[in-house]
């Protein structure tokens, strides 16, 4: 009796155990496969909008360490940490999706690049702290948060100036907002003279 409760105990335990051990080995898999599909994202849609890649990685570890649903206090979501409205105004539908938001990050990105004519620190500040606050200060704001921010992204991307080629709309919108976008059916469709 008392050797038939022990193998039971037994039993249960080591099921357990197995169960534990199941439950947890494919969470670090999915880590692993997870980080390897980021990398996809960002190489492709890096080499789709003639950024490089380390840039891209450099703006995701500082503003989201990887994380696609984190939310900053401020309302930035996901990976790249977009704000609501600029990923609406990106074609951005699902902002916890990881390619949709890397992809409206990096669009975003690409037409601060344009508009700061490239200068690392001021497309680095405006991302950051937004356009307006680089308006503003008439350079990068004086925000303890915002001067650490660029810091952080030059120590893995150190240049002075990113290189771009993609042309870049400014227009009004139908709402009487200025807006700036390097997709041409976006301003096409969205002017407020249509």
């Amino acid at each position: 009796m008392v050797m038939r409760g022990l193998k039971r105990n037994w039993l249960i335990l080591s099921g357990i155990f197995l169960g534990l051990f199941l439950m947890i080995f494919p969470c670090w898999s999915a880590g692993t496969n997870f980080r390897q599909e980021i990398n996809r994202i960002v190489e492709e849609i890096a080499h789709k909008y003639s950024l490089e890649p380390t840039l891209i990685h450099s703006i995701i570890k500082i503003e989201s360490n990887y994380d696609p649903w984190a939310i900053s206090p401020k309302g930035a979501i996901g990976l790249m940490q977009l704000m609501p409205t600029t990923a609406a105004q990106y074609g951005v539908r699902d902002i916890f999706d990881p390619r949709e938001n890397i992809e409206g990050g990096v669009r975003y990105l690409k037409d601060l690049i344009r508009l700061y004519q490239g200068r690392t620190d001021l497309v680095l500040a405006a991302y950051n702290a937004g356009q307006e606050a680089v308006k503003k200060f008439g350079g990068i704001p004086p925000y303890p948060e915002t001067i650490k921010y660029i810091e952080k992204v030059k120590a893995s991307y150190n240049k002075p100036v990113i290189r771009t080629r993609t042309r870049i709309y400014k227009f009004i919108d139908k709402k009487g907002r200025v807006v700036l976008t390097n997709d041409r059916q976006y301003y096409l469709k969205n002017r407020r003279d249509n």
